[in-house]
């Protein structure tokens, strides 16, 4: 997000452009780092574009599985960088307490 009803989104095709929300969408759907939009691209500018729609996760699953994205684009990254997805080896990112810590609280 840019600000002022801008981001700037990375396509499929490799390029960022610079995307103006349409005014249905300002501050009534929120766009966050990862997820997956609808672009209309401009004919007389190649670097900026329209951001028409937001695909909820379901939806950009579905997308994936008819093999309208790529297969090496990863889904529900965002900000986090895929927390729900459990990593090999990975450091654990919550503590565990026993009945005995709990009884001294």
């Amino acid at each position: 997000m840019l600000g002022n009803g801008r981001c700037e989104a990375l396509c499929i095709d490799g390029t960022k452009r610079l995307c103006h929300i349409r005014g249905k969408m300002h501050k009534k759907v929120w766009i966050a780092a990862g997820d997956i939009i609808l672009v209309g691209l401009r004919d007389y500018q190649d670097d900026k574009a329209d951001a028409i729609l937001k695909y909820q996760p379901d939806e950009a699953r579905l997308l994936k599985a008819y093999g309208e994205l790529p297969d090496n684009l990863r889904l529900n990254e965002g900000i986090a960088g895929g927390m729900d997805e459990e990593e090999e080896g990975g450091a654990d990112d919550y503590i565990e307490f026993e009945d005995e810590d709990i009884d001294r609280i």
